[in-house]
């Protein structure tokens, strides 16, 4: 690494990590905002406050380093432009691939810290505050609530269709991790209904399987429909019976809200049956991917509109820089749409627009003389 390559990258590096810091800064202050009174009303001390927020804050990167990349190296490389320092460079025979070398390289291995966060660290932050926020809610609740309705989720419902069994609870609880009011229906090859579970309550237990309380099981011709025998039990276990609770807990969420670890989990489930479900998730997976292409995009974007020629107001060529970053999103959406219409393939729907303006972005540095 020589002179020119450590200067720029000692004059980048400074400007990310103050725009990096002012970012996370601005979106916690947000989310203190938001959460802040929230925490206080469930019984927060501020040891719970802090922690909340430590763990939170990682969760915010996959926004702020992308936005901290772009501001630093457009003022970065404009500033640079404006004092003619890339054009002394660029009259001394240095082309600009070689000027910014080590921007690229450190572009590299960005890529790599954003597969690396987005696959875990993002997703520890996400499931970690969760709980942290559920926990405090709990114990809040407890002082008011019987323990039955202590962190309830009305209305859970899942389909196995894999094992042909579909499962409704009228309440769920997140704090005993029992089902209330429960009904299970059992079904063959063809959908149809052979029997049926009705039950008080019902849980997972780790070495007996689900258990039942309280109810009746009756048993249906899938012939015809008719009942053919009902019988009430006070507890019955099924060992063959292995749903978990935290997937039928996100079974319907939105992909969005969903980390990158949850995501991968109600992939493998839906593949199993080829779920209409599957898609949504597999665009909002496959874009979490293609993310880690981002730091190539941006600086194969930023470089060419930073150091245009003399002649050119720097900020005409930052504004073009924005200009196209808004149709990149534009883009995301936009295929993201079709992605989950079953228009064209979830993992090109991911792809293609990265794929294209890194594309469109090589192709302004080809042009650079």
């Amino acid at each position: 690494m020589n002179l020119i390559d450590r200067y720029l990258l000692r004059e980048w590096l400074k400007m990310l990590g103050l725009v990096l810091g002012a970012c996370l800064g601005l979106l916690l202050m947000q989310a203190m905002y938001d959460d802040f009174r929230d925490l206080l009303q469930d019984g927060a001390g501020m040891q719970d406050v802090v922690i909340y927020y430590m763990i939170k804050l990682p969760s915010y990167l996959s926004v702020v380093l992308p936005l901290a990349l772009l501001v630093s190296l457009l003022y970065t490389l404009g500033l640079m432009h404006r004092n003619h320092e890339f054009t002394a460079l660029r009259a001394a025979g240095v082309g600009v691939f070689r000027i910014t070398r080590s921007i690229w390289l450190a572009g590299l291995a960005l890529c790599a810290v954003t597969w690396y966060i987005n696959a875990t660290v993002i997703p520890w932050s996400v499931e970690e505050s969760r709980v942290i926020r559920e926990n405090l809610e709990f114990s809040h609740d407890m002082k008011n609530r019987s323990v039955d309705r202590v962190g309830m989720k009305a209305s859970v419902a899942f389909d196995n269709r894999k094992d042909g069994r579909m499962w409704f609870f009228n309440r769920y609880s997140q704090f005993t991790r029992k089902g209330y009011g429960v009904t299970l229906v059992e079904l063959d090859g063809q959908r149809r209904e052979t029997k049926r579970l009705l039950a008080r309550e019902a849980w997972l237990d780790s070495k007996r399987g689900w258990v039942f309380r309280d109810g009746r099981e009756i048993v249906v011709s899938a012939d015809g429909g008719e009942v053919e025998s009902t019988t009430q039990f006070g507890e019955i276990v099924r060992r063959d019976f292995k749903e978990d609770p935290t997937l039928m807990l996100i079974f319907d969420a939105r992909p969005q809200d969903l980390s990158f670890t949850e995501l991968r989990r109600l992939i493998a489930y839906f593949s199993v049956d080829e779920n209409p479900k599957l898609t949504a998730y597999q665009v909002r997976y496959y874009g979490v991917l293609a993310e880690t292409l981002g730091p190539l995009i941006i600086i194969a974007l930023a470089i060419p509109f930073a150091v245009s020629g003399v002649r050119v107001n720097p900020v005409v060529g930052v504004s073009k820089a924005l200009g196209l970053f808004v149709v990149y999103f534009v883009l995301l959406k936009l295929f993201g749409t079709l992605g989950a219409r079953d228009v064209i393939p979830a993992l090109w729907a991911a792809l293609l627009p990265s794929l294209a303006m890194l594309g469109a972005g090589l192709v302004l540095l080809a042009r650079l003389r």
